[in-house]
């Protein structure tokens, strides 16, 4: 199947958000990639710093995370993104989810704060229109590619978005074991979210003394976000374990899903505070270690856990359940009680799962008995 309608056939709403999210996120994102670009090769660096090794390393990794933005943006809105493996489409939007949205709540505030910053220490008139530009690019981004992603993953992967919380538990389910895991996550989740809103809110047991003046409205404003982020990862992915807590898949997926990315995508982030391209973290150096590696951990491990409520969800809705034998009329009778099943019993599997074109909008095709024309 393809994504693409036909001549004359109505194009469905979903398939209309995935092309506009994509080609409108694409376009955001191309202006910081041609500022990481320049300054890659030190051309019009507001600083002298900026023009060092370690920052264009930096500015070319960014400019390669941007290119890779511009490229899920697009597999998103064309069809053959479906065609993509799963893990490809993944783990990076795993990593950018984690850190384009609670960015994009920050903005109003972050962009504004670090212009005048910068401004402050003397950058050149025209590094505040880059900043400006930079930050219409990082919005765009953060708008953009998750409502991309929603229509691409709805129509690719419906079981990770939609249905009630608990769809049943498939024959050889590993629930018990996500939900200990899951609990004892949501502890560290809860420690790490208790200590960094503590320190956003003024608090200075583990600061240094000596940098008590490195608590910036940025420091304050990003430790906050980690420590919501985290509270709100432990609530989504004791949820998701345990079927409790909540109607809606989506809500704790969501949550858990961001939480998890922001806080491995963060933790790397904050290695940059251990070279000369930014100040030290006003953290205790063994506190900010802690902080940090915890942070990562977290986040992986709460990565992995949520790829096993999935995989349970997609058994438990037979979305990977095997074609009933041809002739077997007991066979298809069966199957059709299944979530997505066909009816008549022709043994073809539901649309949207991995590795297939899913996200059609025109109608079926005929098919060979016990067939799947789809496949391939």
């Amino acid at each position: 199947m393809h994504m693409t309608a036909n001549p004359g056939q109505p194009v469905d709403r979903l398939t209309r958000i995935r092309r506009i999210s994509g080609n409108a996120a694409a376009i955001a994102v191309a202006p910081y990639l041609f500022i990481k670009i320049l300054w890659t090769f030190g051309l019009f660096v507001p600083t002298e710093e900026m023009a060092g090794a370690d920052w264009r390393a930096i500015n070319a990794a960014t400019a390669v995370l941007a290119a890779v933005g511009i490229t899920l943006a697009m597999a998103f809105s064309r069809p053959w993104g479906n065609k993509l493996p799963a893990w490809l489409v993944a783990l990076p939007v795993w990593v950018g989810t984690g850190l384009l949205v609670p960015m994009l709540l920050l903005a109003p505030v972050l962009g504004p704060a670090a212009m005048n910053k910068d401004k402050e220490a003397g950058a050149p008139d025209f590094w505040i229109y880059e900043q400006i530009l930079v930050m219409i690019s990082l919005v765009g981004a953060g708008i953009g590619l998750p409502l991309a992603l929603l229509g691409y993953a709805k129509a690719r992967w419906p079981e990770a978005l939609g249905g009630p919380l608990d769809c049943g538990e498939p024959h050889g389910s590993s629930r018990a074991l996500q939900a200990t895991v899951a609990k004892l996550l949501a502890v560290g989740c809860v420690l790490l979210g208790v200590v960094k809103i503590y320190w956003a809110v003024g608090g200075t047991l583990g600061i240094d003394p000596d940098r008590l003046d490195g608590r910036d409205v940025w420091w304050h404003l990003l430790t906050l976000s980690t420590g919501v982020w985290a509270l709100a990862g432990a609530w989504g992915l004791v949820v998701l374990t345990t079927c409790r807590g909540s109607r809606r898949f989506l809500p704790p997926m969501g949550a858990a899903w961001i939480s998890s990315g922001m806080l491995f995508a963060y933790s790397v982030y904050n290695l940059l505070t251990l070279t000369d391209m930014q100040q030290p973290a006003p953290e205790e150096p063994i506190v900010a270690a802690t902080t940090r590696e915890l942070g990562a951990v977290l986040g992986v491990l709460m990565g992995i856990v949520i790829l096993m409520v999935l995989h349970d969800r997609r058994r438990a809705m037979g979305v990977d359940a095997p074609a009933p034998v041809t002739g077997d009329p007991a066979a298809g009778r069966v199957d059709a009680g299944r979530t997505g099943a066909d009816p008549q019993g022709a043994g073809v599997p539901p649309t949207g799962g991995f590795g297939r074109e899913a996200g059609s909008t025109g109608g079926s095709r005929p098919h060979d008995s016990g067939v799947d024309s789809s496949v391939g």
